[in-house]
């Protein structure tokens, strides 16, 4: 393999932290389980996407329509996936839509103020990560909106480094039932315009693995 300088970045490996390449080498070993790589996936239908969920360490804002004293602008919710709020004090966000949180918070409320009007909105969505390991500046956790797709990640992530094996890169999708899928992203068929596909959309605890 040639070793040239990415355009997405470039850091040498001597001197990577221990703990990031234990991550890499975990991620190579879950990489050699999962068999023949798989073409991209279809993106899914907008239509079919499902309601966001709350998850632990998101950050949430929470409106109380005339009664500025009951809203908060920025509340975490806790790794216990709860979240404190004034007279109601401890809630359940974890697990539930912004929607179904409305409701709980409106009912518990309801309990103090006349037919209280919530909004909720989901400020920071940091429950929703993949992870990026192998050859890339600052392997780790990354954070993922909608419509987050491979080559997203791997920017956030720093970019390839001189060593990445850019046309083998694998994503990693662990199944219900236990199984690990594997798709492939080949970087130079997608920038070149062999494969428009290729760089597809990402889900929740996807890994996505960098082979020097």
């Amino acid at each position: 393999m040639e070793r040239t300088a990415s355009n997405l970045g470039v850091r040498a490996r001597a001197g990577r932290p221990l703990a990031l390449r234990a991550a890499a080498a975990a991620g190579m070993v879950l990489l050699a389980a999962c068999g023949s790589a798989l073409p991209p996936p279809p993106d899914p239908d907008p239509m079919s996407r499902s309601e966001y969920v709350i998850g632990p360490a998101d950050v949430l804002s929470i409106r109380v329509w005339k009664n500025p004293e009951l809203s908060i602008e920025q509340v975490p919710v806790r790794p216990d996936g709860k979240i404190s709020t004034p007279l109601v004090n401890d809630v359940q966000a974890a697990g539930l839509t912004p929607n179904q949180l409305k409701d709980v918070l409106a009912q518990r409320l309801g309990e103090y103020v006349t037919a209280p009007d919530v909004t909720v909105i989901v400020a920071q969505m940091n429950s929703r990560r993949v992870s990026v390991v192998g050859e890339v500046a600052r392997p780790g956790p990354v954070p993922i909106m909608a419509d987050t797709r491979v080559l997203d990640a791997i920017t956030y992530a720093g970019g390839f480094t001189q060593f990445a094996n850019r046309d083998r890169v694998d994503v990693l999708r662990r199944q219900p039932d236990g199984s690990v899928l594997k798709y492939r992203f080949d970087y130079g068929d997608y920038v070149s315009g062999k494969a428009p596909h290729a760089n597809f959309l990402l889900q929740i605890d996807d890994t996505i693995v960098v082979p020097d």
